[in-house]
């Protein structure tokens, strides 16, 4: 049964509009709650119709400002108290019984995220599924603004806002796959080379986007501090159940949330598959994965929680790993940048050894999979990418056994970078027998006075977050570290000067060094892993 168009009073006198779908029988039933704003009238109607089947009230609202829903839509800023009056309102509900879970994916992730993190007695289980608790932090890695994510992101809602019959039925998916591609040269790219940065919303929407420039500066700011929920998750007493992939961009903040609760005494639960972003694959399993989590914290069956609570898919392998926690066991070997473009476990003994490339900010290196928003995105050749003089290449020899890393990976470099501002984006690739280069996982580092540690020498000690994966490397097959300057437009190029508002920016080449002798011993720090789980 299925009541829509509820009409939800917020604080402020704003009306959230919603549907409610219940389950046949008399009950009573445990409520889940999903907030969006992409339309309640798409993809949460299959999962909605899904959930109620198995015995739960399943509220879908729109967010604010979105399709049914009066008000102003500003990202992040709202879902808080949002949620909180959404809750308040189930209180008043004969069919509501107090108990509450909640699940959704993405944005839809965030709000579980600002409701449990402000008024955590509210809910009893909670399940991200590729998301983060940042909120308007999600725009950068490191310091380093995901250009990519946050202009596509702006076109893919107002693209949703204007599809012919749309009003929240037809899935974002549908937008980003057959509407952002045919508008792709004209504004994205368009956006992506706009200089002042600052103004890339303005060439892609045609008005300024607060958000947009805020995510671009980094710079500290209320609204910013605001809607990041990652420092009150300690708060958080429900059960969580984070999902990720290998190859999403929130994999970073997704780690950094299951870090906060484990630091906070709390038990979360961690699965990471083979997905990115847009991967439905995570829907399907977090779907599986959601019924026996809700079934075990909401109808009191904990029989259906599963032995470990980490369940990692090693790629290349096609199996799941259990663990008790992340990071899981290993034993961290370092491979050693060397001579001649090798990369081996023995530490270098040269008295001097280095290697220069040219990034030139006008003809940025381009990304080449890996986590993007959007195709193409995940594992792919890079041999296109490594035949450019400003991409330079590390290369073990081909492997006697089976390898399996899993756990974070960390790329120490030593560097040098002509005028003190440079971006390091350092990749762990497999090599096949056939030269096929396929990347894993990858970080970057922006360099700027005063970052890093100084060497006697005028170099910088630094290290590159890959954030981490579950790799089998296969006999025969061979270790790469690639570096470059970047990885453009899935990252803001490095302008030298980072303020995104100038005027004016001249885009010279610059030279950017490695070094990798016996006093700079770059490496590639790997988790082995030290026994099957």
């Amino acid at each position: 049964m299925v009541s829509r168009s509820l009409q939800i009073p917020m604080r402020d006198g704003v009306r959230l509009a919603a549907d409610l779908y219940s389950p046949r029988g008399d009950g009573p039933f445990p409520t889940l709650l999903i907030r969006s704003p992409y339309g309640r009238q798409w993809m949460p109607v299959m999962y909605a119709r899904l959930l109620a089947q198995h015995g739960y009230h399943v509220l879908v609202q729109d967010a604010r400002g979105r399709f049914g829903s009066e008000g102003e839509f500003a990202p992040f800023v709202h879902e808080a108290a949002d949620g909180v009056d959404t809750v308040a309102w189930m209180r008043r509900q004969s069919w509501f019984d107090g108990r509450l879970g909640t699940w959704g994916q993405s944005y839809l992730g965030y709000v579980q995220w600002a409701l449990a993190a402000t008024e955590p007695q509210a809910v009893q289980a909670i399940m991200p599924v590729i998301a983060s608790s940042r909120g308007a932090y999600t725009g950068a890695l490191y310091g380093v603004p995901w250009l990519e994510l946050t202009v596509r992101w702006m076109v893919v809602l107002e693209a949703i806002d204007h599809l012919p019959g749309g009003n929240g039925r037809l899935s974002p998916i549908y937008a980003v796959t057959r509407t952002i591609p045919l508008t792709q040269s004209r504004i994205l790219n368009g956006a992506f080379h706009t200089l002042p940065l600052g103004e890339a919303d303005v060439y892609a929407l045609g008005r300024e986007e607060p958000q947009f420039r805020q995510a671009m500066s980094g710079s500290p700011s209320a609204e910013r501090d605001a809607t990041d929920m990652l420092p009150l998750l300690p708060r958080i007493t429900a059960p969580a159940h984070l999902v990720g992939g290998w190859y999403d961009f929130m994999l970073p903040d997704l780690l950094a949330d299951y870090r906060a609760l484990r630091d906070a005494g709390r038990r979360p639960f961690l699965t990471i598959g083979p997905w990115t972003h847009l991967d439905r694959g995570s829907g399907v399993v977090s779907l599986r994965e959601g019924l026996a989590w809700f079934d075990a914290w909401l109808k009191g069956k904990e029989e259906r929680l599963r032995p470990n609570p980490v369940e990692l898919y090693l790629l290349n392998a096609g199996e799941w790993l259990s663990y008790d926690e992340w990071p899981p066991p290993a034993t961290v070997v370092p491979f050693y940048a060397g001579s001649n473009g090798s990369l081996v476990p023995e530490r270098p003994d040269a008295q001097v050894a280095s290697t220069r490339f040219v990034y030139d900010p006008a003809d940025p290196t381009p990304a080449l999979g890996g986590a993007r928003f959007f195709a193409p995105a995940g594992r792919r050749d890079n041999r296109p990418l490594e035949a450019r003089p400003d991409v330079i290449t590390f290369t073990g020899p081909p492997l006697d056994a089976d390898l399996d890393v899993v756990g974070p990976v960390t790329a120490v470099l030593y560097v040098r970078a002509a005028g003190g501002h440079a971006d390091f984006f350092a990749r762990l690739c497999e090599v096949t027998p056939d030269g096929v280069s396929l990347n894993v996982c990858d970080g970057i580092y922006r360099l700027a006075p005063g970052t890093g540690e100084p060497q006697p020498d005028g170099s910088v000690r630094i290290e590159v977050d890959m954030v981490g994966t579950a790799y089998r490397f296969r006999r025969g097959h061979r270790l790469r570290l690639q570096i470059s300057g970047g990885a453009f437009p899935r990252f803001a190029r490095n302008l030298g000067d980072q303020d995104i508002g100038a005027p004016r920016h001249v885009l010279r080449p610059r030279v950017q060094t490695i070094y990798h002798d016996a006093e700079h011993p770059s490496a590639l720090h790997l988790p082995l892993r030290s026994a099957p789980a």
